[in-house]
Formats: C-alpha cells, structure tokens, sequence
C-alpha cells in the first residue's frame, strides 16, 4: 500500500486530516521530524478525532531514515516547481508520497535528491501559491489509489 510521508510538518490539523485520510484508506503515515508540534496536541487530536487508533503513524528523525527502512520504495515529492503533473504519471501500489511543510514545501536539495522525473506538481492557476497540505494530499492519494483500482477500499 502506499505511503504517506509528511517532511516537517507545521499544522496540527492539517497532520490530524492527513491520519483520517490514512485510516480511511489503508496508507500509512511517515512523518519525518522536526514536527512543528506535539502529537499530543489538542488541535492533532480534534482533526484526527478517533481516527489515530486506526491509522499506522510513525516517526522518523530525517529523511535519510526513512528511506533507509524502506529501501525499493520509489519516493515522489509533491512541489509547484515541478513541472510534471501528477495525474501524468503511473504510481505503483508501493509508491511513497511525499509533501514538504506548510509554510514552505520541499527544500530545493530534497527537491534534486527526488530527481525531476520523481518530482510532481497539482496544476493551479499561475498566480496561486499552493494549496492546503491535506487537501493536496488527498488529491494525490486518491489518484493514486483510482489508479491503482482502489486496493481494498469498498
């Protein structure tokens, strides 16, 4: 199944979204530190309501940590300076998702270590930023899962 990996993130509901997304869907939830927030946290929970117990969450303290655990899984990192769409690519049921922080997406050396051809991007309008962490993530994790004949979902 697919992972969800979540690179420093900032926004506590935004992360509480995300795990309601991975219970629902089977994914699992990487979340690469420093997190800017406690996983205790009021806010965490409210936005996660009782989803956290059905979720697989897991930490890890960078990057290369969690590549290390799961060597062969082909990592691609969500950005607007890529030029690829996401929906133009073919994901694969081991695929791994990954989106930067909130306040500033994925540093430009996660960027070049991806590759471009890993590198994808949600089409908007050119005078857009972004949009929110946890409904870009499920965009593509529902693109993902489409494609992939929603393994496991009813």
């Amino acid at each position: 199944m697919l992972d969800i990996v979540l690179y420093q993130p900032e926004i506590p509901p935004n992360t509480g979204n995300i795990m309601r997304l991975c219970a629902n869907t089977g994914c699992a939830l990487h979340l690469i530190e420093p997190l800017g927030f406690d996983l205790e946290e009021k806010k965490l929970r409210r936005a996660g309501l009782d989803y956290r117990d059905f979720a697989e969450v897991r930490r890890h303290p960078d990057l290369a940590s969690y590549r290390a655990q799961n060597p062969g899984r082909r990592l691609l990192g969500l950005s607007t300076k890529a030029s690829r769409a996401y929906h133009e690519i073919a994901f694969r049921e081991d695929d791994a998702l990954l989106f930067g922080p909130e306040t500033r997406g994925l540093p430009e050396q996660v960027r070049e270590s991806l590759g471009t051809e890993n590198c994808l991007r949600i089409p908007m309008r050119g005078d857009s930023r972004s949009l929110n962490l946890s409904n870009a993530v499920a965009l593509v994790t529902y693109e993902a899962l489409r494609q992939l004949g929603f393994p496991g979902l009813g």
